[in-house]
């Protein structure tokens, strides 16, 4: 049995393989709820074959919304609205399920992707965006507000209502968003946190919020349900003389968040800065992953530009992580992992409405016992 095909536990929780379909924002919510959209693009990485599917990054609060469009789990009408998705989930196919939540901080109020730019706070649709410090990510974007020691405080508690919410609808798994530079990253990395109290300066202050955060959602659901934290593992910015976030910071965040009942890291990097520069390529982030397992011994999920099945199973079989997760590669082929289950020679966990259907050239084979049997 290939290894990329081998189950893998996670407290109560057991994927049937290592494949992760990653978090993909859609900004397609109205006031942060799901939508007819939601239905049919979850349905579709659904039948993806892959062990677990993430839902986008959705808001612990209303301003934490990356854009008006993005969804939330901060309002009875926001859970009320995912609920349905996630049953029709359950109900239909063979992958666990599991949520991202988030704070977009000083990148919330943004335009949609395919609009373009930033919203200003006094556009129609847009807000205040806060952040660890009123600094912005461009130079000429709207600077943000600088949080309150009161509304730092205040932050974990959304961030526990939000995941409360999110095992009462259903999910199986939780990951807190702290990369891509995103609020709990703005709070990790020294280039955008200027803060001189206890969430500012040393690495201590500016982990504090990050892992009260991951405190209070542990603290919040199950002991049964698995709860990870996705990173940032470098900004990337090596090659400018002033603090950033470094990998070796990382290592020490995973420890202390390993002691804490962590679950996973889910390793990318970058986003806190427009001077970035990625050395970008097949499996670039792998090492970052690779690195944080063997210093911690936690689990840990790769991703970046992780395209090939003999390329994710090499990566699982040489003990660089223990899953691979992909994004753009499922939504060029929602099927990626029935293609990967082909040339590997695996199984693959199926809809039994879809045996029948599959052309016997495609050397496919099902799992036993089947899914709904």
């Amino acid at each position: 049995m290939p290894v990329l095909f081998q189950p893998l536990a996670l407290r109560q929780l057991t994927l049937s393989n290592r494949i992760v379909v990653s978090p993909m924002c859609m900004y397609s919510a109205q006031d942060g709820s799901a939508t007819a959209w939601h239905h049919a693009h979850l349905g579709s990485l659904a039948l993806s074959g892959a062990g677990l599917l993430f839902v986008e990054a959705t808001a612990v609060t209303s301003e934490g919304r990356i854009t008006p469009g993005c969804l939330g789990l901060y309002s009875d009408a926001n859970e009320v609205a995912l609920a349905p998705i996630v049953a029709m989930v359950k109900a239909t196919a063979p992958i666990a399920l599991g949520i991202q939540l988030a704070h977009a901080g000083r990148k919330a109020a943004s335009l949609a992707p395919w609009i373009g730019g930033r919203l200003k706070p006094s556009d129609p649709g847009g807000w205040q965006s806060v952040s660890a410090s009123a600094v912005p990510f461009n130079e000429t974007d709207p600077p943000p507000r600088a949080l309150t020691l009161a509304e730092i405080e205040a932050l974990p508690a959304h961030w526990a209502a939000a995941a409360r919410r999110a095992v009462r609808v259903g999910f199986e798994a939780i990951e807190v968003h702290m990369a891509h530079g995103y609020l709990m990253h703005q709070f990790l990395s020294p280039q955008s946190n200027r803060r001189d109290d206890a969430y500012g300066g040393a690495f201590d202050n500016r982990t504090r919020l990050p892992l009260a955060v991951f405190e209070a959602v542990r603290a919040a659901v199950p002991a049964h349900i698995p709860v990870g934290v996705r990173v940032s593992a470098t900004d990337w910015l090596e090659h400018i003389d002033e603090p950033s976030w470094t990998l070796e910071q990382t290592i020490k965040l995973a420890q202390r968040l390993k002691t804490r009942g962590c679950d996973w890291i889910d390793v990318s990097s970058a986003g806190i800065s427009p001077r970035q520069k990625i050395a970008a390529g097949p499996g670039y982030q792998v090492p970052f992953a690779q690195a944080i397992r063997a210093a911690t011994g936690m689990t840990t999920i790769a991703v970046g530009m992780i395209t090939e099945p003999r390329q994710a199973e090499a990566i699982i079989a040489q003990g660089q992580a223990d899953l691979v997760a992909l994004a753009k590669g499922f939504l060029l082929d929602p099927r990626w992992a029935w293609r990967a289950a082909a040339e590997l020679g695996a199984p693959v966990r199926a809809p039994k409405q879809y045996w029948n259907m599959v052309p016997k050239a495609s050397h496919l084979s099902f799992s036993d016992p089947p899914f709904g049997a």
